[in-house]
């Protein structure tokens, strides 16, 4: 029982040298990609780039010891930086001592909500965040970021937007303040990022533009030609402080927590389970996912960590290196604590333009073209899905665009489940299978007498009008030959009580005409709804089979059932009661 809150003793107590190698490769690597993506993604978070440090620290130990994905790079991220940018930006805070104690109040209510929702095993949420959603959101979100960058670039100084026009306009309002040194080492910096991954897609390119960056500010001085530095890091470890409680602020935190800690939540186990498909030696849970990255959150709050999640890039790089175990995170916090206790000095002369450039090259991998593509050829109303999301996010902000996402795909659901499949079946000849008429036009055998229906579907209150429409739609189109009426009720696993009584008034209202109503193939579950609802009082045992082939043989042959086909199609542990 204690290894499912611990999963680490699970791969601790087998733990032998043949881990170990891989393990510490991994995290090594892995270790120095923080570095430089650390700094960065605090710049996003609009907190000093030291902060990226902090987050890159406590939170991924913590992790490694409670997480259930072994390969899951968890730390800074583009997307939840964006988001704590955007939520606590709009508070317009007078000064940054004042930001930061905002950010770090805010990541202890994500974690919060995190280890709540885990604690409630509330980790089935990520199924309403769909991938249209997600794909359209990330995409806005990445042209935001490398937008907001710019200035970085450009070496000029803009009001950032959640809204692409006021961003957009921003950025033309400061062009003819431009600074071309600024200008042209941004450039070459993304050019060369570009052109090294090209090569090698294994070597580290931000750690390595960031020691040419500081070595270019080093030897032609460039910061007394207007090109701006990181300036001090603090030296040393984060000292142990809980973050300031401001209950004033908690209304209009706490719908920026939840998005935060919903979308971190999701944006890391979808990784996981990626990564988790090649790994068949350990199995995901949902639940316990967001109980460790509520604690990774709790914790680092009190270590001046802003919120984390999983990293795509970082959980790619983790798996590729070789990673088996949670160590190599142990490994890479190593690293960032080494970091941060004896070489933050040497990160003095770093400019703040390589770091933006480094910021830009990583969201563009984030703009997906492809899906949309795919989407746009196979599934036109997700296709929908994923514009709607895009758009929203660009033109109306984060939060907004992400929620209102999430809001448009369940509509879409509604609207499909209220309007489900409904197939009239025919026999195959010399067989007993029963198939859509539609899609075995020439090799089914279709009485005049009887109407074989199926339902791929759950009836209940938002389609029964539905079903009611399209049966006697059919009845219709046989005229007054019919007979019989089969409804095949295999995929139907529910039967609300609304659904109910419309099926006593079908059968009574088909009696009348002189038809005949038959269920075949109902589930168990659903079974027990007949008879709990009282469908079978009006229908009658006699008119339930094992599968449709019996229904309809009964029809002309009027045969007496075996006692264990009568067993098999009556069974309901409402009737045994």
């Amino acid at each position: 029982m204690i290894k499912r809150y611990l999963p680490f003793l699970s791969w601790m107590a087998t733990y032998n040298k043949s881990l170990l190698r891989g393990d510490l490769v991994a995290g090594l690597t892995v270790g120095i990609m923080l570095v430089p993506q650390g700094m960065a993604y605090a710049m996003i978070a609009g907190m000093p780039p030291i902060y990226g440090l902090y987050a890159a620290l406590v939170p991924p130990l913590v992790y490694a010891l409670m997480g259930t994905s072994r390969q899951l790079g968890v730390g800074p991220v583009a997307m939840d930086s964006l988001l704590v940018a955007a939520g606590v930006g709009a508070l317009q805070l007078v000064n940054t001592e004042e930001y930061i104690s905002t950010v770090l109040f805010l990541t202890l209510l994500i974690g919060g909500i995190q280890l709540l929702l885990g604690i409630l095993r509330m980790g089935f949420f990520v199924n309403f965040l769909s991938k249209p959603v997600i794909s359209g959101f990330t995409s806005a979100a990445a042209i935001l970021i490398g937008l907001g960058q710019l200035k970085h670039i450009l070496g000029t100084s803009f009001a950032q937007s959640s809204k692409i026009y006021e961003l957009l306009g921003n950025i033309i309002g400061s062009l003819d303040n431009v600074d071309l040194l600024t200008l042209g080492l941004g450039a070459a910096s993304i050019f060369l990022m570009f052109l090294l991954k090209s090569i090698n897609k294994k070597l580290p390119t931000p750690l390595l533009i960031v020691v040419l960056g500081i070595l270019a500010v080093v030897i032609f001085n460039l910061e007394t030609k207007g090109i701006y530095i990181v300036g001090d890091i603090p030296k040393g470890l984060p000292d142990f402080q809980p973050p300031q409680f401001q209950w004033d602020k908690i209304g209009q935190l706490m719908p920026i927590a939840i998005t935060v800690a919903l979308y971190g939540f999701m944006e890391s186990v979808s990784i996981a389970k990626t990564v988790e498909e090649k790994h068949p030696e350990y199995e995901l849970d949902a639940d316990q996912e967001l109980r460790a990255l509520g604690l990774s959150n709790i914790l680092g709050s009190f270590f001046q960590s802003f919120s984390v999640s999983g990293s795509f890039s970082r959980t790619a790089v983790n798996d590729q290196a070789g990673a088996k175990t949670g160590m190599s995170l142990i490994f890479s916090t190593l690293i960032i604590a080494g970091v941060l206790l004896f070489l933050t000095p040497l990160f003095y002369k770093l400019p703040t333009v390589v770091l933006g450039a480094i910021i830009i090259v990583s969201v563009v991998g984030l703009i997906d073209i492809r899906y949309p593509s795919v989407l746009w050829k196979n599934r036109k109303d997700e296709f929908f899905l994923l514009t709607a999301t895009f758009l929203m996010t660009l033109f109306i902000g984060l939060m907004e665009g992400i929620l209102l996402g999430v809001l448009l795909s369940l509509m879409l659901l509604v609207y499909r489940i209220s309007k489900p499949h409904m197939a009239v079946l025919g026999k195959v000849r010399g067989t007993h299978y029963y198939k859509n008429i539609d899609r075995f036009s020439e090799d089914v055998e279709v009485d005049a007498d009887k109407l074989v229906i199926r339902f791929d579907a759950q009836l209940y209150f938002g389609n029964k009008d539905y079903f009611k429409k399209q049966l006697y739609r059919q009845i219709e189109k046989k005229g007054p030959v019919l007979k019989y009426i089969i409804l095949n009720a295999e995929p139907i696993n529910y039967i609300d009580s609304s659904a109910a009584s419309m099926l006593e008034r079908i059968i009574l209202d088909l009696r009348k005409r002189g038809i005949h109503f038959f269920i075949a193939a109902a589930i168990g579950p659903t079974r027990d709804i007949l008879y709990s609802s009282g469908i079978v009082d009006i229908l009658g045992e006699e008119n339930l089979f094992v599968q449709t082939f019996d229904a309809v043989d009964s029809c002309s042959e009027q045969k007496e059932r075996s006692l264990m086909q009568k067993k098999v199609s009556l069974q309901s542990k409402t009737k045994s009661l």
